[in-house]
């Protein structure tokens, strides 16, 4: 689908004489309105007192470390979960705590978060308290019967509240009722990370690093799981985000890192030193997500512990392998979803205006990048659903710019009570569970609703662009400022150009990427790809021009630097 290109209108004055201009337009296109908006120090970043809830959280966890109770922590089987898992590992590690472990439940044992039966398992492996991380705010009766046990819970999460907290002894979620920490934005590895020090100034306020006479440690070591976890789960970047992507970026590409991140990056071939923010979403964590889609997320959490290089090594070759699995898996089931659409006899005009895809074959791992990628292709929320047991199937959704997802569902269930088991999620992506007899009739309610939603958009899906860049732009010392620039992200993107360009030669390499050479007017020739394009239009031997969209990428061969355009839409023009 060929998308109209729309320029950032951008108004007021220059930020700064001394930023590039072009640079200037994408800042305040991105509604940045002061220098100190783009402030990346640590120092910028909001007090963890902000936080609700914290202080009793780490009063408790305090407590646990003193008295060297046995903690358990219960993460989620998402990269955020297992890098939210691995800061809290860590870092208690670092202040000279041991008597912690982790469980993460097997999405397809266990299903979701802190339920009954994982707190049970929690129990037989001699749990005093329980920390949730990336979950647990909806994890009512877990809670509730983590306390009939006697047990502490600590609820750590990010994800929107229902109606009704679980009973935790103490709640950490910037989301939460009458909280004012003023990023909301924050990933469940951010709110571990934000736990994290404010246990640690407790520590110290305690006395208790001179007494075990151990040096207080610097957390800010950890920042490169830090940025992984909230890069991967997709939160938007904003000031506070900003800071612990760059922060953590920083330490990866000066060869600071966990083994087990250097591992990841090197069997997906890249190297740390050139690393972006968008490798981090793109080529770790999925590798990172790849254990518990397809497996279990211990093996990815046991890759960002481990401290042995040859093993972490070992750890993310197995990672990689489930990922090339996972994208073999991912394209039959994108597959049949487009062949059950094309069955339905749709054409675009007629299609609704959000679809839902089931299928008993599908893979409940998967569901979620299917769903992503038929957004994608359709510019329609998506729900893709996967057979969970004989009656109960589970979905997961993902949604377009203006369009709340998790809104939906609470609205498909205030409205039509007894259809959904249960559901949670953020506005671009959320989980639900109903009873497989009731797929139509949530199919019906769903599409009702997404369709009012749907309605108040303007109806025309466009591609944002910031404009032309001139031959002397495209060149490696602005693609070089551009990654300064960042880092980009959701809610803060990346940069897209737009113009047209000569075309001068056109190869399909990898079978489905279109690997080109461009002239721009003064006759400069610059490399550019375009990936998964559609080999049945192209090469395309008859055009001469392209319109693209694009974006300016520095590629590294051999250790030697070019530039070259990453196409995200291309279109003859003659």
């Amino acid at each position: 689908m060929i998308l109209p290109i729309v320029r950032r209108e951008v108004n007021g004055t220059a930020l700064s004489t001394e930023l590039h201009p072009v640079i200037d337009k994408i800042y305040r296109a991105r509604d940045i309105h002061h220098l100190d908006d783009l402030e990346n120090g640590l120092k910028g970043l909001t007090h963890f007192n902000a936080l609700k809830g914290i202080s009793e959280a780490a009063s408790q966890l305090a407590n646990a470390v003193e008295q060297n109770k046995r903690i358990i922590i219960v993460g989620d089987f998402d990269a955020d979960g297992a890098t939210s898992t691995s800061v809290c590992i860590l870092a208690l590690n670092m202040m000279g705590f041991r008597n912690v472990d982790y469980l993460v439940p097997n999405r397809f044992d266990f299903g979701y978060g802190l339920s009954v039966p994982i707190v049970d398992v929690a129990i037989e492996q001699g749990a005093d308290l329980i920390i949730t991380v990336d979950n647990g705010i909806a994890c009512i009766d877990g809670v509730t019967h983590a306390k009939s046990k006697g047990l502490e819970v600590i609820v750590t999460d990010h994800h929107l509240p229902g109606d009704s907290l679980p009973p935790a002894d103490a709640i950490v979620n910037p989301n939460q009722p009458g909280c004012t920490f003023p990023s909301k934005n924050l990933a469940g590895v951010g709110v571990a990370f934000y736990i994290m020090l404010a246990l640690k100034a407790e520590l110290q306020q305690r006395g208790y690093f001179q007494t075990a006479d151990i040096t207080p440690p610097n957390l800010a070591t950890l920042l490169d799981i830090v940025a992984i976890g909230t890069v991967a789960d997709v939160v938007v970047l904003d000031k506070n985000n900003r800071i612990l992507v760059h922060q953590g970026l920083q330490r990866i590409r000066a060869g600071q890192c966990r083994p087990g991140i250097k591992a990841l990056v090197e069997v997906a071939n890249r190297d740390c030193a050139h690393l972006t923010s968008t490798d981090l979403g793109f080529v770790v964590g999925p590798r990172l997500n790849a254990a518990g889609r397809l497996d279990d997320m211990s093996q990815g959490i046991a890759c960002l512990l481990e401290n042995d290089t040859l093993q972490a090594r070992m750890i993310a070759s197995e990672l990689d392998a489930l990922n090339r699995e996972r994208r073999e898996i991912e394209t039959g089931m994108k597959a049949q979803a487009e062949q059950a659409l094309e069955q339905m006899k749709l054409n675009e005009g007629d299609m609704p205006p959000a679809l839902v895809v089931y299928r008993e074959d599908f893979h409940q791992g998967v569901i979620g990048i299917v769903a992503g990628r038929l957004k994608e292709q359709y510019l329609k929320p998506v729900i893709a659903f996967a057979h969970q047991d004989e009656e109960v199937i589970k979905g997961s959704a993902r949604s377009i710019p203006g369009v709340h997802i998790r809104d939906v569902l609470d609205e498909v269930n205030t409205r039509y009570p007894g259809i959904i088991d249960k559901f949670g999620g953020h506005a671009m992506a959320a989980g639900l569970s109903l009873p497989v007899n009731k797929l139509a009739e949530f199919e019906r309610a769903f599409i009702e609703t997404a369709s009012k939603h749907m309605a108040k958009l303007d109806g025309n899906h466009a591609l944002l662009s910031d404009g032309d860049l001139s031959a002397s732009e495209l060149c490696l010392p602005f693609a070089h400022l551009l990654r300064q620039a960042g880092p980009f992200g959701q809610g803060f993107e990346s940069p897209l150009f737009d113009g047209e360009f000569t075309l001068v030669d056109q190869r399909v390499v990898g079978q489905k990427h279109l690997k080109m050479v461009l002239k721009c007017e003064d006759a400069k020739e610059v490399d550019a790809i375009a990936f998964n394009i559609d080999v049945a239009s192209w090469p395309n031997p008859t055009a001469k021009r392209v319109h693209i969209a694009y974006r300016l990428d520095v590629n590294v061969f051999r250790g030697h630097e070019t530039v070259q355009l990453i196409v995200e839409q291309l279109e003859a023009v003659s």
